[in-house]
């Protein structure tokens, strides 16, 4: 499972709570339309506000907005797609729904029944119950042991925060990607603050398992083209899930293009799987570097600062001698040498790929 990062769709970001079945068969019809879904978003994840109450018998039902989830999840697989819900540990989920607590094997097995292929299990009010390490560890282990029990394939999804060093032990509970930090939103200091400074250690991710930054804001509107780059670059050098979070039907040909740029996603699902390191920094700048598996290696050059400013990549950056062969990775323009320097726009971000 998850032999490279996850991508797809998640409702919390656009929607919060205040999503239906209606909504969530529109986001699948629209990841088809638009073609996201060939360009490899496979995931349409239902986050918090499903929940409904449970029967004498202890099984969740879910509320009046979700009708027959049977239905739904079959919808959505008949589109080529699959099919991802939430839950939390605690009694209520973030958004004051039922939780899991007291229900984890019958609540997987309800998801399986359902034919769902992903569960998020976020702590929340777990928190008042689980709150050291050893008992947060047991909590996601126990959801992971009934997941997997139930005999269906679900990638898991860790939601904690960054807990723990959540990255040293999420495979170890069944996870593929555990987040590493708190929500983002559509701001750049957010985002800019998660990316850079809080995507957990590197060592953490490689195939199967991978640090988690959050979704993405991309189409939601409160940053500049140039923010939106630097917040796809980040996330595609990060080895990060690529999980969207507006509504698809309102996507603009320019948010189409940034999501689905073949090149940027190809560096994100590189089967090597690295999460790049930052090498140096000046002033405002950083450079990162990704290796592939073919070889090559992905540059990318951010300006973190409020006006453009300019920095060379050089061969050493990717750990060369000499460079033969250079693609910018967004624009496909390809050369046989670096330039003398990159003017990079006020929070912006260039990202080549190099060979010797």
């Amino acid at each position: 499972m998850a032999a490279t990062p996850p991508m797809g769709w998640s409702s919390w970001n656009k929607f919060a709570e205040h999503i239906d079945d209606k909504t969530v068969r529109a986001m699948a019809d629209a990841m088809v339309s638009t073609g996201l879904r060939d360009a490899g978003y496979l995931y349409v994840n239902i986050d918090d506000g499903w929940q409904g109450k449970r029967g004498a018998d202890g099984v969740l039902q879910p509320n009046e907005k979700f009708p027959d989830m049977k239905a739904l999840t079959d919808y959505v697989h008949s589109r080529g797609l699959k099919i991802g819900i939430y839950s939390s540990q605690g009694p209520r989920t973030c958004a004051g729904y039922e939780g899991s607590y007291g229900h984890v094997m019958q609540d997987a097995q309800t998801y399986a029944d359902w034919g769902f292929d992903y569960l998020k299990y976020d702590l929340c009010s777990g928190e008042w119950f689980y709150d050291e390490a050893a008992t947060v560890k047991r909590s996601y282990y126990e959801m992971g042991a009934a997941l997997q029990a139930t005999g269906r394939d679900f990638i898991f999804s860790l939601c904690e925060y960054g807990r723990f060093d959540v990255g040293s032990w999420g495979r170890d509970v069944g996870g593929q990607l555990w987040r590493t930090t708190g929500d983002i939103t559509d701001d750049y200091p957010t985002m800019a603050k998660i990316g850079f400074d809080k995507n957990g250690k590197p060592e953490w991710a490689g195939p199967h398992g991978f640090n988690d930054p959050d979704m993405l804001e991309i189409g939601n509107g409160g940053m500049s083209a140039d923010e939106y780059r630097t917040h796809m670059t980040l996330w595609a050098m990060s080895a990060a899930p690529l999980m969207m979070g507006h509504d698809l039907r309102e996507s603009t040909p320019e948010t189409l293009a940034m999501l689905t740029n073949p090149r940027v996603i190809a560096v994100d699902q590189d089967a090597k799987g690295v999460q790049a390191k930052a090498l140096r920094k000046h002033g405002t700048m950083e450079v990162w570097a990704k290796p592939l598996a073919d070889g090559r290696v992905a540059l990318a050059l951010f300006n973190r600062g409020d006006a453009a400013s300019s920095l060379a990549l050089v061969p050493g950056d990717a750990g060369l001698t000499a460079v033969t062969q250079v693609q910018d990775v967004w624009s496909g323009t390809k050369s046989a040498k670096l330039p003398a320097s990159y003017t990079v726009p006020a929070r912006g971000a260039v990202m080549v790929v190099v060979g010797d």
